[in-house]
């Protein structure tokens, strides 16, 4: 039987970056990674189009928080132990440096995952951390002051365990039978399914700055809206996709939609429209394109408002200039389904967070059991959330381990 001071379970992120700071903050304790696959990091590896979204810039933590449809609350005390700054100082003090791009996002420097693999990786090697892929977990029991797992290939003892797994259901199924509450898993971060002629044909415009509701609901975000050729993306959609997660798996995920693509209530672009009227007499309302929309999407919604690419602005009538009112600030579209974000696989669901003790992520149940990442009921928005919520409870997790 192997025996190890600390066993980790999941080679992802938060199972290095756990293993790294405990074998470095404690060296004399074993430290050993569990891995089902036959590769780690896999989803640091994909993350951001393959240049892993490391974290994000801000650098609040109550307005980080923020970000995290589920354990916002609970987040705040961890994320004044260790926050966005301090993964920004761990990753530069091991020769990776991070940027910042536009929308807040940050990247290691070398615009590649392959920059952040390798530091865990010889890291890892550095502190003597052991890695054992192809390791599935299929039991684990205490016995005396020790756990005992029990993998594909062998049989395992340490006074600590730390799962940091993921989505795992098989994994959520072992810690139920140790006592822990799961709460079932619905997909996250997704994209709307919507056929609909007033974007069919214009993959690929970008809406600049709109709010969306969901009808009949109390959900709504703002910011940019992506037409897919399946439908709609982007922050607008993808913060609502997280937000509503839970209500949206309810609605089996047909819905209705209210976009506001300019952000002004309906009789503020009523007035806006009839000085267009006036102002643009001559030209057509095709042609036109106000608002700052991009062209291809106006001309889809003025052809949605009972016009024809002719229609000159000195001819609207009233029903069309309601219309294009209503077009404009609150244009209903039927979502049908979703599809993944990208490769972006992040969901609502995992261990209740009541059984957490958030400033150790110790499990209250058992002692010497700790949790880090998306195992946990913790999620975010797109950005780097979901990393830096790995990379704070990996931290404090190891802070508490290598301290036992």
């Amino acid at each position: 039987m192997n025996t190890y001071d600390i066993i980790i379970i999941g080679g992802g992120a938060a199972g290095f970056f756990a293993a790294i700071n405990i074998a470095e903050q404690n060296p004399k304790l074993k430290v050993a990674i569990l891995e089902r696959g036959k590769e780690g990091l896999q989803k640091v590896k994909i993350s951001g189009g393959g240049r892993c979204n490391v974290t994000h810039a801000e650098f609040i933590p109550s307005e980080l928080v923020h970000n995290y449809p589920r354990g916002e609350k609970e987040l705040l005390g961890p994320f004044h132990q260790f926050m966005t700054g301090d993964t920004i100082e761990w990753f530069e003090s091991r020769n990776v440096p991070l940027k910042i791009e536009p929308d807040g996002r940050m990247f290691p420097v070398s615009n590649s995952s392959k920059t952040i693999i390798d530091c865990f990786l010889n890291e890892a090697d550095k502190h003597n951390v052991a890695v054992y892929y192809s390791h599935a977990l299929k039991t684990i029991h205490k016995s005396g002051t020790h756990w005992i797992l029990e993998t594909s290939q062998d049989e395992f003892t340490a006074e600590n365990v730390l799962f940091a797994t993921g989505s795992n259901p098989k994994i959520w199924n072992l810690l139920e039978d140790l006592g822990h509450t799961i709460s079932q898993p619905v997909p996250s971060l997704f994209t709307f399914d919507i056929r609909d002629e007033r974007i069919a044909g214009i993959p690929g415009v970008v809406a600049l700055d709109v709010e969306v509701k969901v009808v009949d609901s109390n959900l709504w975000s703002e910011g940019p809206l992506l037409i897919t050729h399946v439908g709609m993306s982007a922050p607008a959609i993808l913060k609502l996709s997280a937000f509503g997660a839970i209500e949206l798996a309810n609605r089996n995920y047909k819905f209705q939609i209210e976009v506001n693509f300019i952000k002004q209530s309906y009789q503020d672009c009523i007035d806006q429209l009839k000085i267009l009227k006036h102002d643009l007499a001559r030209k057509t309302v095709f042609k036109s394109p106000q608002f700052e929309l991009p062209k291809r999407l106006w001309q889809k919604l003025v052809l949605a408002s009972e016009m024809t690419n002719e229609t000159r602005w000195a001819d609207l009538n009233k029903v069309q200039l309601e219309q294009l009112a209503s077009q404009l600030t609150g244009a209903v579209f039927n979502v049908t389904g979703k599809s993944t974000f990208k490769e972006e696989f992040v969901t609502a669901g995992g261990i209740n967070l009541k059984e957490i003790n958030f400033k150790t992520f110790e499990s209250k149940l058992h002692q010497k059991l700790y949790f880090a990442g998306e195992i946990l009921n913790i999620d975010a928005v797109t950005g780097g959330f979901n990393f830096q919520n790995a990379w704070t409870g990996a931290y404090i997790a190891a802070k508490a381990i290598s301290k036992s």
